[in-house]
């Protein structure tokens, strides 16, 4: 049976799309068939060469048909990508010899329901955001956690978001890093008018809901991955709950979480005497 590979790049990006052309041309050479920028149905794996916008992008189609996604980073940070633009030639021979292994990603299932019933549904990998419909004026809200109200304030907005999430907009926030094996959901109050807005981390299994108070028509828009949104008008309620598809993601070493860390951030750990690190 032929094999098929879904590659994905940052159009706008002429190293990224010359990268996708090599990646592309390396893996007919072994007997793959490729596709661009499509559909992943009967893809074994979705390679996306990009940030992580692209990446998040490329999750929208992967999750679709539940295939595996792999990321070479040619951005910033990369949080999300499993290798950096140096290591293409290796990323191809260990695709090639499928010579990986598959994780699995919580994500998010958000509903919104507007005051007059309609219903709205999305999803995210790595946050939801419920934001200030206007920039001059806060969003009035109240927080809730398993049916139960603990918090109403003025705020820029209220993150919800996933371990995997956490080292994103819930981390500028003000959020805790979350390891990604720990099953959990994040809380996190942007600029927030009281007392108690802390950042609060929740059991998987909880349901997380934010609702937009009726004052004075204040709006709200909520954001998935910063991708896609979705109105929350004034009287609105917003419920965020443990994702029933995961996204699935292709690695290539088993490197522990806290290598990830030390290098994405560029931590110092000069004066650690542990035991001497691997690549």
């Amino acid at each position: 049976m032929s094999r098929r590979i879904l590659v994905v790049s940052h159009e706008g990006r002429p190293d990224a799309v010359i990268a996708a052309d090599k990646v592309s041309a390396a893996l007919r050479r072994n007997g793959i068939d490729t596709a661009r920028d499509g559909s992943a149905e009967d893809a074994e794996l979705v390679i996306v060469l990009g940030g992580d916008g692209t990446i998040l992008r490329a999750a929208e189609v992967a999750r679709a048909h539940d295939v595996p996604l792999l990321g070479v980073n040619l951005g910033h940070v990369g949080f999300l990508a499993e290798a950096e633009e140096e290591a293409l030639p290796d990323v191809v021979g260990r695709v090639v010899a499928r010579d990986y292994v598959v994780e699995e990603r919580m994500t998010l299932d958000i509903t919104v329901t507007t005051p007059e019933g309609e219903v709205r549904h999305d999803w995210a990998i790595n946050e939801a955001t419920v934001e200030k419909g206007e920039r001059a004026r806060m969003v009035e809200a109240t927080i809730g956690v398993d049916g139960r109200g603990l918090s109403t304030f003025g705020c820029d907005g209220v993150i919800l978001a996933t371990p995997t999430g956490s080292t994103a907009y819930a981390f500028s926030g003000g959020g805790p890093v979350v390891w990604p094996d720990v099953e959990a959901m994040l809380v996190v109050p942007i600029a927030a008018h009281a007392l108690f807005a802390r950042p609060m981390v929740v059991g998987p299994s909880s349901t997380l809901e934010v609702e937009v108070l009726p004052y004075e028509d204040k709006h709200a828009v909520v954001w998935c991955d910063g991708r896609r949104m979705l109105d929350a008008p004034a009287g609105s309620r917003i419920r965020v709950c443990r994702g029933a598809q995961p996204v699935r993601l292709a690695r290539l070493t088993q490197a522990p979480f806290s290598a990830r860390l030390v290098a994405k951030f560029h931590l110092p750990v000069q004066g650690w005497r542990g035991v001497k690190e691997r690549a």
